[in-house]
């Protein structure tokens, strides 16, 4: 197959994507990256249908990445993630009014485009966690403790554009990291952006059933494939406070080979869900899906 890899800048010496196009290679596919924040693109001759069996996109929230995948899902190129949904993800006011509209458990949510509307937000919701509506890896996220301290932010808000803001979900300082490849669910726990210890790594976390039922869902809600989830357990149960096209995928088995995998696969399909999702029903709680190690060559 021939795929093209939307990557940007950031991710240029990551192992995420790097280390699936070596894979990819490896199996015997053609696999063109473009970087669409430091490369001059002539649009009207880029995306022609035909050309690739399927794009991927790697690329920061708000980059130039997405335009060009959408480019693609327009000419009838398959895309992976679907484009529509990465859309519906990337932007996080969007994300949180499809989410709670279909059910999934996230906090309240405000959008402002302006970082003093904040103050309209009732006192009795604070403590407010204020974030870019469309950022990522941790950027930009801000605990507001109490309306009289929103003053001494508005400095470190201004110039991000539209912002969201949520009751803050009291929590142990960490998080789960749910990661979704080719309908497997792997967990892992993380430290919190808002809790940042240098001590607490990333590790693999058996996987509650409860949790891998909304993760699932998640991939329902928002049609997407290649995904993560971050939940927070708080104390009246799990909440969605994040959803990522395309992470990283640390401490995934064989993280390489199972997302080439099923980048393959998406594109044999069309870039439309494959399968949903497994959930763990058979199992108790706490214990690890132990999901299978694909086989294959990738042919």
């Amino acid at each position: 197959m021939r795929l093209c890899f939307l990557v940007e800048e950031h991710y240029r010496h990551d192992g995420m994507p790097n280390e699936v196009i070596r894979q990819l290679t490896a199996w015997g596919h053609r696999v063109d990256v473009v970087r669409p924040g430091g490369s001059l693109l002539r649009m009207t001759d880029l995306v022609r249908a035909g050309t690739h069996d399927a794009w991927v996109l790697k690329t920061v929230s708000g980059g130039p990445g997405l335009t060009l995948l959408e480019a693609a899902a327009a000419a009838g190129v398959p895309t992976v993630n679907d484009a529509r949904s990465i859309r519906g993800v990337r932007d996080k006011a969007l994300a949180a009014a499809l989410g709670s509209a279909r059910g999934l458990p996230l906090p309240p949510t405000y959008a402002v485009a302006g970082p003093e509307l904040l103050a309209e937000i009732p006192d009795e919701l604070y403590p407010l966690v204020v974030k870019p509506a469309d950022g990522s890896s941790g950027r930009g996220v801000h605990l507001l403790p109490s309306p009289d301290r929103l003053a001494a932010l508005l400095p470190a808000l201004a110039g991000e554009g539209m912002l969201i803001a949520q009751p803050y979900v009291p929590n142990p300082g960490t998080d789960i990291k749910v990661y979704c490849v080719n309908g497997e669910l792997h967990a892992t726990e993380r430290c919190s952006p808002l809790h940042p210890d240098p001590a607490v790594r990333e590790r693999r976390v058996p996987l509650p059933a409860e949790v891998a039922e909304i993760a699932a869902r998640v991939g329902e809600v928002y049609g997407l494939d290649l995904y993560g989830v971050d939940v927070l357990l708080g104390p009246d149960g799990p909440v969605v406070v994040d959803v990522n096209d395309f992470p990283s995928f640390r401490q995934v088995p064989d993280a390489a080979a199972r997302v080439a995998g099923a980048v393959l696969d998406l594109a044999r399909a069309g870039g439309g869900r494959t399968r949903a999702p497994v959930l763990p029903y058979a199992l108790p709680v706490g214990i690890p899906v132990q999901a299978s190690a694909r086989a294959g060559d990738g042919a």
